[in-house]
């Protein structure tokens, strides 16, 4: 799957549908990830207590996982064994509307990995896995398991899964519309003319697409 979160993100608003993660990146260049997701919800623990979660035994190799912590930046909801034990299951990488820790061994395992901030803090006694495979809002954006995940330098889009073959499609010929505006300026074109010329300026208009 080679079309990009910038095209996704285009594509979707073309349609008029939210997905793009604001706030969430890249923990180090060159990462990329696409697949369906596996959702997991964390909340603040109370007097019953609870844990950080075993849930990676149950993520299916070749899944995205997206950890919602209500965007939290005060302790960690991801560490070096998680990263180094979903490498060894195959899980395609992890998104995380919160923080991580141990980005050094993510990186050792080549275990790529998103979130809002990195910080060193257990969330261990602070958070509690509230809900696996259960749907998670973030950044105004309803996510169901199973919905696709896409992931690169520029952060994550979440693309419903009833949607992924027709969001692909218009993203694949976003791509296609701005790789001949740069073969045509790299002819002699300008860009305003390049760009007129292929429809550069509508390529994001909301359209009916129905």
């Amino acid at each position: 799957m080679s079309v990009s979160t910038a095209s996704l993100s285009d594509a979707l608003d073309s349609l008029g549908l939210p997905g793009s993660l604001h706030g969430i990146s890249a923990l180090r260049p060159g990462q990329r990830v696409a697949g369906p997701v596996f959702t997991v919800t964390y909340e603040p623990v109370d007097g019953t207590g609870g844990t950080v979660g075993d849930f990676l035994d149950d993520v299916p190799a070749g899944a995205v996982i997206l950890i919602d912590n209500a965007g939290r930046t005060d302790c960690t909801v991801w560490g070096g064994i998680m990263s180094q034990t979903a490498r060894e299951l195959g899980i395609a990488g992890t998104v995380i509307n919160g923080t991580c820790r141990d980005v050094a061994v993510a990186a050792s395992a080549g275990y790529p990995l998103w979130s809002v901030s990195k910080f060193m803090r257990t969330g261990k006694d602070r958070v509690r896995v509230a809900a696996v495979q259960a749907p998670v809002v973030v950044d105004g954006v309803t996510i169901a398991p199973g919905d696709i995940l896409v992931a690169d330098d520029d952060g994550a889009v979440a693309v419903p899964a009833a949607r992924w073959e027709e969001v692909r499609g218009i993203a694949q010929r976003i791509d296609d519309v701005e790789e001949a505006i740069v073969e045509a300026v790299r002819g002699g074109a300008t860009l305003a003319a390049a760009r007129a010329q292929h429809g550069y300026h509508s390529l994001q208009t909301r359209k009916d697409h129905s």
